[in-house]
């Protein structure tokens, strides 16, 4: 197992955000996360990646990250996207990558073949000197996602990769995610809303309800659960 989460747990005043989750996510697969608006999908990526901190857990590749900081964290392998695009609007495309391969190379001399490198992987080529303000919301997902690929991770969190996109863009984005699995060999965790590209690229899925593990298992399986019919896909 490259990830082990056990009872996490994230209060918000009175809000409960994440109860109780414990799971497994094994080195190599693509595990997907889905549930309703504000079932705390979201804040469990916050907590994995140190954007938040709370109770429980969280052990990567023998290691346990709970409570460091997301700079340490990203420094053992976990890289992660959000919805909305974040890039610096005021940098090139370059420059934004270059961003990820500096925070997440520390020490090596292969910095600026590593940003070409996956600038390439995304289809980014030919845009590398366009200001990151003025490309479209595909490219600024491709250019969040290279800047992510730039640290070298193990584990990958993506965060509705093709939220606001074409079908077309959506198709493409992914078959990349199943390119950077099979080639790149990482380990990746994906939150979707689209039933359809979960049971089309996981291999096991997790469905959570207002902060509760409530079905985790393959696709087909846990797409037939009546309770997940019941709260999520009616």
């Amino acid at each position: 197992m490259i990830l082990h989460v056990e009872k996490a747990n994230k209060r918000f005043g009175e809000l409960v955000a994440v109860k109780d989750v414990s799971f497994e996510v094994e080195k190599g697969e693509i595990f997907g996360i889905a549930g309703p608006n504000g079932s705390g999908k979201t804040t469990l990526f916050n907590l994995i990646s140190g954007m938040l901190r709370g109770s429980g857990n969280i052990v990567l590749d023998n290691q346990n990250i709970s409570g460091l900081r997301p700079d340490q964290i990203c420094q053992k392998g976990v890289a992660r996207t959000f919805q909305i695009p974040v890039v610096f609007p005021t940098l090139t495309v370059f420059r934004n990558v270059e961003v990820g391969a500096y925070f997440g190379t520390q020490g090596t001399q292969r910095k600026k073949e590593i940003i070409n490198e996956v600038i390439n992987f995304v289809g980014l080529q030919g845009k590398e000197n366009v200001v990151a303000a003025g490309i479209d919301l595909f490219s600024k997902k491709m250019t969040m996602l290279a800047a992510a690929l730039a640290t070298k991770p193990k584990l990958l969190l993506l965060d509705e990769v093709v939220a606001g996109l074409s079908p077309t863009e959506t198709s493409q984005f992914v078959e990349l995610v199943r390119k950077i699995n099979r080639e790149l060999g990482v380990t990746i965790m994906v939150i979707e809303h689209l039933m359809k590209v979960l049971t089309e690229i996981c291999q096991r899925l997790m469905i959570v309800h207002y902060g509760e593990q409530i079905c985790i298992g393959p696709p087909k399986e846990v797409t037939e659960n009546s309770r997940v019919r019941e709260i999520y896909l009616a």
